[in-house]
């Protein structure tokens, strides 16, 4: 079988090694929580990075911490935690359509849907793929909101040279096993506000702020050493792992370039990390075709994705017709560490094919239809 994702396990008795200092410490929230903070902080170059316990809780940190209120623009074309978390901390998502080249949250629709109510934007680094950063801010600016980057997707993205997680009030980010670097689960945030950092250390420990004092509001959104551990070891091999992600990647986008496929561009200035590898068809005919042939033969794309947000049954219905198109026609071929040339170019050759069947029934109909 050919999943759409495998997480990359590094060697377990590396694992095992930096488990044994746990057991020897007999701590579950310390130091290899700091050393992983101080790593990826340096590696990122970013101001502040607070390590936490999914991506979807610092979502919610930064909501939180910015003290959103009423409406926030945002776009349909994600994964559901970045709509959930703004409806979970009482805040109403506004849909702007997507970009139908990059899949991204589209900049130049945003200043229409902006009212008195909206308070931030919340735009998705869609499968790694950079926004148009400073179109965003600049409106931002004119208008006085605040600015959340969903990097969920985006480790090792670049704007000019710079990581992704350098941008907006707050960024954030997935550690989730499915990500190209993951600690099994966890997620980060980063701003350079050190103050606002220091807002979310307290939300992120129930408001702890020494032995029987507490500094605001807070809830359990830290990691444990486990996880620290499993982050650090995966740390070692980055360079490799964004390799082998943009390999995978440009193998497909070699093979199908003649099929008539589309692959979401890059945008200026922008580098992607390659994490995800989607591909969007002609129709959602030729989507399902494809879909069902590449399952026939145990190999398992997922639609990513689909449903747009704007139809999740607890939002406000919004017409989205970008959106809703591209996540009728898109899927998101396999792309992991240990995935094969070979399986690779089993599966270009399936995709080929299905999309051969296709042509050959539409001109059969074609010609019944003169007859």
């Amino acid at each position: 079988m050919i999943p759409v994702t495998k997480p990359f396990l590094p060697p377990i008795e590396e694992y095992q090694k930096l488990l044994e200092g746990i057991w020897e410490r007999n701590w579950l929230n310390g130091p290899q929580v700091v050393q992983l903070e101080g790593q990826l902080k340096e590696y990122l170059n970013v101001e502040n990075l607070l390590y936490v316990s999914s991506g979807t809780i610092a979502l919610q940190l930064a909501i939180k911490a910015l003290g959103l209120r009423g409406e926030i623009i945002t776009t349909p074309f994600s994964y559901v935690a970045t709509t959930s978390s703004i409806v979970w901390e009482g805040c109403q998502p506004v849909f702007v359509d997507i970009d139908p080249d990059t899949l991204n949250l589209n900049p130049k629709l945003i200043e229409a849907a902006i009212t008195e109510k909206t308070s931030a934007i919340i735009a998705t680094h869609v499968f790694g793929n950079p926004c148009d950063i400073e179109a965003i801010q600049e409106i931002a600016t004119k208008y006085g909101l605040k600015v959340i980057y969903d990097g969920a997707h985006a480790f090792g993205s670049k704007l000019k040279e710079k990581s992704v997680f350098n941008y907006g009030d707050i960024s954030i980010t997935s550690f989730h096993a499915t990500k190209l670097f993951h600690t099994v689960e966890g997620g980060a945030l980063f701003t350079k506000d050190p103050e606002l950092a220091l807002r979310i250390k307290y939300l992120r420990n129930f408001g702890h702020d020494g032995e029987g004092k507490f500094n605001g509001l807070g809830i359990n959104g830290k990691n444990s050493e486990l996880h620290a551990a499993m982050g650090l070891v995966n740390f070692r091999y980055i360079t490799s792992l964004l390799e082998k992600r943009k390999e995978v990647y440009q193998l497909y986008e070699s093979e199908l370039k003649e099929l008539g496929i589309f692959l979401p561009k890059v945008g200026t200035n922008c580098t992607t990390n390659y994490a995800y590898a989607p591909i969007v068809f002609n129709s959602t005919e030729q989507m399902l075709i494809t879909k069902q042939s590449l399952e026939k033969n145990d190999i398992y794309p997922r639609r990513y994705f689909y449903p747009g947000l704007n139809n999740l049954e607890y939002v406000k219905e919004q017409s989205v017709t970008i959106s809703d198109d591209i996540s009728h026609r898109v899927i998101c071929l396999p792309t992991y560490f240990t995935l094969k040339t070979d399986e690779q170019k089993k599966i270009c050759n399936i995709i080929s094919d299905s999309m051969k069947y296709k042509e050959i029934c539409f001109s059969l109909s074609f010609e019944n239809r003169k007859l």
